[in-house]
């Protein structure tokens, strides 16, 4: 059995509003443990230790340790090529985009397909991307 793999962010002290924001965008339940959580001391108690999204997209996350850098991605993308319906890509495209910034508009391509790209306010690169109704 294959399992993808599971994205852990680091977030330079906004884990909470960013994980919330997906847990918005694409559904599922959010569980966010702090560091008093965890008997950390070394970092303030409210900063968020583990953060767990489970659904249609899976992510993990925590505020980076301080001196460290949060999330930086160069070359890669978060593919959600036909990771649902196109009406529900459609969507988290435009959800995603709210604050962030289009790379690729959403759409046809010549083979047929559809895609875009959007790197959303936190600076994670999405693309998403469906097959026509009629060859899915």
């Amino acid at each position: 059995m294959s399992t993808p793999p599971t994205p852990y962010l680091l977030f330079e002290g906004n884990a909470r509003e960013a994980l919330t924001f997906y847990r918005d965008v694409f559904g599922g339940e959010l569980m966010l443990y702090t560091r008093a959580q965890f008997g950390r001391d070394d970092e303030p108690g409210d900063a968020v230790a583990h953060g767990i999204l489970t659904g249609a997209v899976d992510l993990f996350g925590a505020d980076a340790d301080n001196g460290s850098s949060g999330v930086r991605t160069e070359g890669l993308m978060l593919s959600l090529l036909g990771a649902s319906d196109e009406t529900t890509l459609r969507s988290w495209f435009e959800r995603l985009a709210a604050g962030g910034r289009v790379v690729d508009e959403l759409q046809e391509r010549p083979w047929g397909a559809s895609d875009g790209q959007v790197i959303d306010r936190f600076g994670l690169h999405w693309l998403i991307g469906f097959e026509p109704a009629d060859r899915s």
